[in-house]
């Protein structure tokens, strides 16, 4: 009896059924002309593969047929995967949509820098296809809990993604405020205002002062002072399972503002407090296959240009 053939594999197809994705949403700043323009067309792709997709009330008119609108709220329980086009701004928001839960992230970048969202416009769909036919990597971003405690008055709380900021504001005069870590006293310092940031904020606002890239992976956080008065007022890194406690320490008539992801929290008088520490919940990132952070770096901070670098990609170069 002559043997079996083997079967040859066939390769995933890009389409509903191939697919653990049913339903997608999309999410971006639709009034940038750039990021209309590429949210329409993957609306317009997605419907053609079969998929259900959703899209919010700001979504540009008229919508592809087959698109529902749906609020923000309803994001997170309605959908599979959520696609962001725009910039790590978007990507941010949408972490914080889906914080705590199953509904991964897959980001577009129409913005600047893109750390988080890595997919080009250029290659977008053909990158999204194979992303639905299961080829892709699949990362997990720990959190931030903020919580605001005013001496008198309601507290308030906030998750964030990559960083946690208190800074002057309405004035020219210097920021006086002590940091504690688990209940322990580190430093009182005086400057424009500190930023604690989480293992992914490390190469936002906290590595324009001076603060360290940390790997993603690293269960870490950093506290950096923005333009200490003291030289020796230098970043540094704690674990991630710390609570930081930020308390103000005289009135010089100065303002300070806490914001959390560049988003407004509230003002940190004195005898107020301010905490940040570990959320609970996680955000996981989709990237496709072949993520490279080490190249994310050398791309966006511009390292290794030149003729001793040939390891260089093209897309780098």
């Amino acid at each position: 009896m002559p043997a079996a053939k083997p079967k040859t594999a066939k390769p995933a197809k890009s389409k509903a059924s191939a697919s653990a994705f049913k339903t997608l949403a999309l999410l971006g700043p639709s009034s940038d002309p750039k990021v209309a323009e590429t949210l329409v067309t993957l609306a317009k792709h997605l419907v053609k593969l079969g998929l259900d997709v959703l899209v919010d009330r700001h979504f540009p008119a008229p919508a592809p047929r087959k698109v529902a609108i749906a609020d923000e709220t309803e994001i997170a329980t309605r959908s599979d995967l959520v696609i962001t086009v725009g910039g790590d701004g978007t990507m941010l928001r949408a972490a914080r949509l889906l914080a705590g839960t199953d509904v991964p992230v897959l980001g577009v970048n129409r913005g600047r820098l893109g750390f988080l969202a890595d997919i080009s416009p250029k290659d977008m769909l053909k990158r999204i296809d194979k992303v639905l036919a299961g080829q892709f990597e699949r990362g997990s971003r720990s959190l931030l809990q903020v919580t605001l405690m005013p001496a008198k008055g309601k507290k308030l709380e906030r998750l964030t993604v990559n960083d946690c900021v208190l800074q002057k504001w309405e004035t020219g005069r210097m920021l006086d405020y002590e940091t504690w870590v688990n209940g322990r006293y580190v430093n009182t310092h005086g400057g424009d205002g500190v930023i604690v940031a989480s293992a992914t904020g490390s190469t936002a606002y906290a590595l324009s002062c001076g603060g360290p890239i940390i790997h993603p992976d690293m269960d870490a956080m950093v506290i950096a002072p923005i333009c200490p008065h003291t030289l020796s007022d230098r970043p540094i890194v704690i674990p991630a399972s710390s609570t930081v406690e930020i308390r103000r320490v005289q009135d010089r008539a100065t303002k300070a503002q806490v914001t959390c992801d560049g988003d407004m929290l509230g003002d940190l008088n004195v005898g107020d407090r301010l905490l940040i520490g570990p959320a609970h919940a996680r955000v996981t990132l989709l990237h496709p296959v072949g993520h490279d952070y080490y190249r994310i770096l050398r791309s966006k901070l511009h390292w290794g240009r030149g003729a001793l670098s040939p390891l260089l990609s093209e897309e780098e170069a």
